[in-house]
């Protein structure tokens, strides 16, 4: 499965000028808030589900080669997130829905935890 897929079928918005989501394979899911739990448990190529739109998101995703990070429950990254990411590679994804909401979804496209 790639992004674009991922984008189309939840709905989600493209905040980021990054990587084309069509060439961008997606292998899980890790979904939290907390960074040191992202750190420990996500892996490259993995969707990353939160609710944090800060700077740390982008370092925490950079270091973690991770394909994308959904902002949920309508959360904003102010310009300075959105330059780094844009600089870093980093594609965000932004939706209203929760972050539970969004996990269920990507469940049932077929992706797991990794």
């Amino acid at each position: 499965m790639n992004l674009n897929q991922i984008r189309e079928q939840l709905n989600l918005t493209l905040l980021t000028d990054t990587n084309p989501p069509e060439t961008m394979p997606v292998s899980s899911v890790y979904t939290s808030d907390l960074l040191s739990c992202v750190m420990a448990g996500a892996k490259p190529s993995s969707v990353w589900v939160t609710l944090q739109a800060h700077m740390n998101v982008i370092a925490v995703a950079t270091l973690l080669e991770i394909s994308a990070v959904i902002l949920t429950e309508g959360s904003q990254p102010d310009p300075a997130v959105l330059q780094k990411a844009n600089e870093q590679g980093v594609t965000l994804l932004s939706t209203s829905e929760t972050s539970f909401t969004v996990s269920g979804q990507l469940w049932e496209l077929g992706l797991r935890a990794a």
